[in-house]
């Protein structure tokens, strides 16, 4: 299977930076997409940005211009640079990878990791 352990997440004030990191193990064949969710209290989870493969990246509205996700495909792991940090980015972010490895092609996600924006 996949393990997904996610690093970078922490208190900041309203206008301030964070990156978030995440690094894929275990049996992988493939990664396809590594990207990053996040679920604020009471509200669905939803999709912030994701990276393909081949580099292709995709951001939610209420992001882009302050966040910048990155990879290494050597290292299976995937960046999220933010920005301009508003008390709204305030949520738990979890990092998902679609992915084939040895039992298995879909989903996998990590544990999550607190961000928390005060205004």
């Amino acid at each position: 299977q996949v393990q997904l352990v996610e690093s970078g997440g922490g208190l900041v004030q309203a206008g301030g930076s964070l990156r978030l990191s995440c690094a894929a193990s275990g049996s992988i064949f493939r990664i396809d997409i590594m990207g990053w969710y996040r679920q604020a209290p009471g509200k669905q989870r939803e999709k912030v940005a994701s990276i393909t493969r081949s580099g292709i990246t995709n951001y939610a509205d209420s992001v882009k211009g302050r966040f910048t996700i990155s990879g290494d495909n050597a290292k299976n792991t995937v960046y999220l640079q933010m920005n301009s940090l508003k008390p709204d980015d305030t949520a738990v972010y979890y990092c998902n990878t679609i992915a084939l490895t040895s039992a298995r092609f879909g989903d996998f996600w990590g544990q999550g990791t607190q961000v928390t924006v005060s205004s």
